[in-house]
């Protein structure tokens, strides 16, 4: 099956564009901004700006987005079509107090975020990406992106002649510790001699005067080193005593590429779980001029959520309320006769709307890998460019059922393009999602899916290319046809 190789391209530059969870959202936002899409807040009162026919955006913490499309023909109490995905990756992030020096080198403290195969973070040319809180001159605490792209960190291996163990195993507190640079280069940029402080990469900090302001933290200069703040303002275009705190993390400067023999292949960072987040945003886009909102029912809903990769308990996570509280504020949205939406009172126009719905939990799958066959179930062995994968598990660790089976290939009959199923062995463990947890809290018929990957949760994953547009046609027809065509004919209770 033929397919065009513009979609990787762009996928690949959306992941360059994307080292954090907050740069995600900010690309996500671009594209979606650039195809009409308004930005609302859920603070205010959305009485008269959330109306049928409309295209809106949210945002939650920076590092969470949902998107949503109203169709013209919506009534309280009716169908969403949804898709589910994450923005974040595992990664290292630097600790709150990061500054370490030893015996001449300095050295940054790092938490490790996530379920990560942390062998692959050494040697490797690491930038530092993220968000800081910045004051304004007029006073204000606004956030700024940061991206160092210059690999300023690395964490090195020890040569094999002085450890020759069979095993690579290393403690991650102490040896997955990043090298910022050497005392010594860091005292003649500030134009000291090694002998002014032979243990230090700086100038002691001045203590603060007792008629100074009082500070409840040390600065930052004190709890990292004063080199990488500069540096980190610098990004932010601004000052750095303008800095008051900082969430950053590390990532492989090399970047997101094609490669294989034939280019079929994608070679990057973050494919977990950026490679659904980019196709579902991409699909929603694209179903709005595939499949107008004229004769649309149903809302097409895009929610891509941070933490995932720790569990999702947070305000910005998938187990947070901010799902079911958009859902229930746009169940009951309506219009009266002066074509001004509201919500109506209607006490059951949000279970109506949740039992009439359906989402896909999309997260990236495991393909077959031929080095590993015995890893695998014989019959359920999902490859790279074929087609995105079913994902199932008896002990619902995954959502799919047969009944969401039948609908996804009907949606991918109408896009044209294959499908595939995974399990894994019996006896070996099986990863979960947002699906079962969405699932059981709002009673949604729910499906898990993505497309298939080898290295999942490596510094450097691979996919397939020709994947990246076939879940965005599998997408973009579920988005444009579930309402007006799928949502009332395959059912299982009342029959």
């Amino acid at each position: 099956m033929a397919t065009s190789s513009q979609p990787s391209h762009e996928f690949i530059s959306f992941l360059n564009e994307s080292p954090s969870p907050y740069h995600a959202v900010q690309s996500i936002r671009e594209r979606l901004e650039r195809a009409g899409f308004e930005q609302l807040l859920e603070r205010d009162d959305w009485a008269g700006k959330c109306k049928p026919g409309g295209k809106y955006y949210i945002t939650r913490n920076a590092s969470t987005i949902a998107a949503w499309a109203v169709g013209r023909k919506w009534s309280p109490g009716g169908p969403f079509a949804l898709l589910g995905a994450h923005t974040d990756s595992p990664c290292l992030r630097i600790k709150p107090v990061s500054h370490h020096k030893t015996e001449g080198f300095l050295q940054v403290g790092v938490e490790t975020y996530g379920g990560g195969l942390w062998h692959t973070w050494f040697d490797r040319d690491l930038g530092v990406a993220g968000r800081v809180m910045v004051k304004t001159e007029n006073g204000e605490l606004v956030q700024r992106l940061v991206n160092i792209r210059k690999p300023i960190l690395r964490i090195p291996t020890l040569a094999i002649h002085l450890d020759r163990q069979e095993k690579f195993e290393f403690s991650k507190e102490t040896q997955l510790f990043p090298i910022a640079g050497m005392v010594a280069a860091d005292l003649e940029r500030q134009g000291l001699s090694t002998s002014s402080d032979s243990h230090s990469g700086e100038r002691p900090p001045k203590e603060n005067s007792q008629n100074g302001p009082f500070e409840p933290l040390k600065s930052l200069n004190e709890r990292h080193h004063p080199r990488l703040v500069e540096l980190i303002a610098e990004s932010a275009r601004v000052k750095p005593a303008q800095i008051q705190d900082f969430e950053l993390l590390l990532y492989d400067t090399q970047k997101a590429c094609t490669g294989g023999l034939n280019d079929e292949l994608i070679y990057s960072a973050r494919l977990d779980n950026l490679g659904m987040s980019y196709c579902g945003a991409m699909a929603l886009i694209d179903s709005v001029d595939s499949a107008p909102l004229d004769n649309e029912n149903c809302i097409r809903l895009l929610s891509c959520f941070d933490d995932e990769e720790v569990g999702s308990m947070t305000a910005q996570g998938a187990q947070s309320n901010l799902l079911p509280s958009l859902i229930r504020r746009l169940s009951g949205l309506s219009t009266d006769s002066s074509s001004k939406s509201k919500a109506t009172s209607s006490s059951d126009a949000y279970e109506r709307s949740l039992a009439r719905s359906f989402l896909i939990s999309a997260d990236m799958a495991h393909s077959f890998h031929p080095n590993y066959a015995g890893k695998y179930e014989a019959k359920h062995r999902p490859i790279m460019n074929q087609g995105t994968v079913l994902k199932i598990n008896a002990n619902q660790r995954y959502t799919t059922n047969s009944p969401g089976i039948v609908l996804m290939q009907e949606f991918a009959r109408t896009a044209q393009v294959p499908l595939q199923l995974f399990v894994v062995p019996n006896g070996s463990p099986c990863g979960s999602t947002i699906g079962p947890m969405l699932a059981s809290a709002l009673g949604i018929r729910t499906l898990d899916l993505g497309n298939p990957m080898l290295s999942m949760h490596s510094i450097r994953e691979t996919a397939g290319s020709a994947d990246v547009q076939y879940s965005i046609k599998l997408f973009s027809a579920f988005f444009g046809h579930y309402g007006a065509t799928l949502e009332n004919k395959i059912l299982v209770d009342g029959l």
